[in-house]
């Protein structure tokens, strides 16, 4: 069955490694070049750094899927660890405490609670799933792509458009 089988996602892992690297490496470059107004506010470093890892972490989910010949105790291992490391730092980014005072609260649940919970849960669920054959195994890593991408393109365009406006 594809949902425990990498070999099976091989696909998905190339489109998804191309399209993170190149939007990641856009935004960087997009930051650059407005980094003085970003650093000019207490907020936005940290919302950068934020959107560049939402960016990224979809391309290294599909780095480890794309391991030839890797068994799945270290997928599922590799899964867990991007998913509890940059999810755990996603979270810390999005701590109440944390939330701009000109950010609404319902777009801060939906573009920094939201794919921050996803990129921590989604890939330990795959892992486990892909362990056990069960809980629907790698169909969890479009779960935390696809929010991923999504926060980080929101959080992209606030960087880009909005602080301009």
């Amino acid at each position: 069955m594809a949902a425990y089988d990498p070999e099976s996602w091989t696909d998905f892992a190339v489109a998804t490694a191309g399209a993170s690297a190149a939007l990641a490496g856009l935004v960087f470059v997009a930051v650059s070049l407005n980094l003085q107004v970003i650093l000019g506010h207490a907020n936005l470093p940290g919302r950068a750094a934020q959107t560049l890892a939402l960016l990224a972490v979809p391309l290294f989910l599909a780095l480890v899927v794309l391991i030839p010949q890797q068994g799945d105790v270290a997928l599922a291992i590799e899964l867990a660890l991007i998913g509890l490391l940059v999810g755990g730092m996603l979270v810390q980014r999005v701590l109440p405490g944390r939330r701009a005072a000109e950010q609404p609260i319902p777009a801060w649940i939906i573009t920094g609670w939201l794919p921050a919970l996803a990129v921590l849960v989604a890939p330990v669920l795959a892992g486990i799933g892909l362990l056990t054959d069960t809980a629907g195994g790698l169909y969890w890593v479009p779960v935390a792509v696809v929010l991923a991408l999504l926060g980080g393109l929101e959080n992209a365009w606030a960087l880009l458009v909005e602080i301009l406006r």
